[in-house]
């Protein structure tokens, strides 16, 4: 056993079926009378269901949460709740809605419930991505971590087969960056597995069989382990490429992942060693990669840059911003090489250990 140091994160989480009917509780506990709820344009409709549920606890709901988290939208935002003089967040949705939350508790240091309704596990994290100016950048402080999660699996009941598929893609990739951290710990590596296997169990069934419950509950705990993974331990290179993608090509996030995660993976399999043997044994794949790229494919999930609207032209500036700050990754950022596995991910050709 090799020396490691783990620490817990601070979080509350209430996990199960119709827990959305326990908001208003929360926010008592949490000492709030002042909710302000957020979500996307598109997820108006339950914010005012939810806003119902909160009654007199409800001081007004911001839907103008978007993708990668624009600086813009968050200081209206912020203007909104101070305005309506809110004492909290109640953020419903998916990472979208749920960073829109930790960037206002970055800014007014108001506590958190996060609902999430997809499996993109950011609710986890003391982790917050901002887009601005064309740049997406990260940044990890307690400040942003929820206070709260309620994981209510009858909100994921709606989520469409294809949106299950990539944001489940996008949870996994959370455990497998963890697995070779520089970080790594028993602990979160436990979580990794469990996490990956409960959502490679989970996804095959979901988007064939949306309704079925015990694997909406099998991944959205997959979607939790994975998440609190990202949270616990610094991640690496595919993180990295998605964070360029998304922020200065403006890709969908979970597809951008999708399609990055095993062709990272085989930048980094030789290298990793046996945590990379193990991820492919809880895949059941003689390879990390090629079984990755194989669930995705049975998912039909995009495999391919050029499909999510990623432009021909752009490839040679995402290798440039990929290896422009060092960063720790298993095996060393060598720019041709980056610029080749952008390569293979645009066309979506198979991926192969380097």
């Amino acid at each position: 056993m090799h020396a490691f140091v783990y620490t817990g994160l601070p979080s509350r989480v209430v996990f199960g079926a119709g827990t959305l009917d326990r908001v208003a509780d929360e926010v008592r506990a949490l000492g709030c009378e002042r909710a302000l709820v957020l979500s996307t344009p598109q997820q108006t409709a339950p914010a005012n269901d939810l806003a119902r549920r909160l009654g007199s606890l409800c001081v007004g709901i911001f839907s103008e949460a978007t993708m990668h988290t624009p600086v813009t939208v968050t200081e209206q935002a912020v203007a909104f709740a101070r305005e309506q003089r809110a004492d909290c967040t109640v953020a419903l949705g998916g990472g979208s809605t749920t960073g829109l939350g930790k960037a206002i508790a970055l800014r007014t240091d108001l506590p958190q419930i996060a609902i999430p309704t997809t499996y993109a596990g950011s609710e986890a994290t003391p982790i917050l991505g901002q887009t601005e100016r064309g740049q997406k950048t990260t940044q990890r402080t307690l400040k942003v971590l929820p206070e709260v999660i309620i994981y209510d699996v009858d909100l994921t009941l709606t989520l469409p087969p294809a949106l299950s598929a990539t944001s489940g893609m996008n949870a996994i990739a959370h455990a497998v960056e963890a697995l070779y951290s520089p970080e790594a710990n028993p602990v979160i590596s436990l979580l990794a597995h469990e996490g990956v296997a409960a959502l490679a169990r989970a996804l095959p069934v979901i988007v064939t069989q949306p309704a079925d419950r015990a694997a909406r509950a099998d991944a959205l705990y997959g979607a939790w382990a994975c998440g609190v993974c990202l949270g616990s331990v610094g991640m690496a290179l595919h993180h990295k490429l998605c964070h360029v993608l998304g922020g200065s090509f403006d890709l969908p996030h979970a597809e951008t992942h999708t399609v990055i995660l095993p062709h990272a993976v085989a930048y980094n399999e030789r290298a990793a060693g046996e945590p990379m043997r193990r991820l492919a044994q809880t895949l059941q794949s003689s390879s990390a990669a090629e079984g990755l790229f194989d669930l995705a494919r049975r998912l039909e999930a995009p495999a391919a840059l050029k499909d999510i609207g990623m432009p021909a032209d752009g490839l040679d500036r995402a290798a440039d911003l990929a290896v422009a700050s060092p960063y720790p990754n298993p095996h060393p950022l060598e720019r041709a090489a980056i610029r080749a596995l952008l390569d293979d991910a645009f066309h979506g050709r198979r991926p192969s250990a380097q």
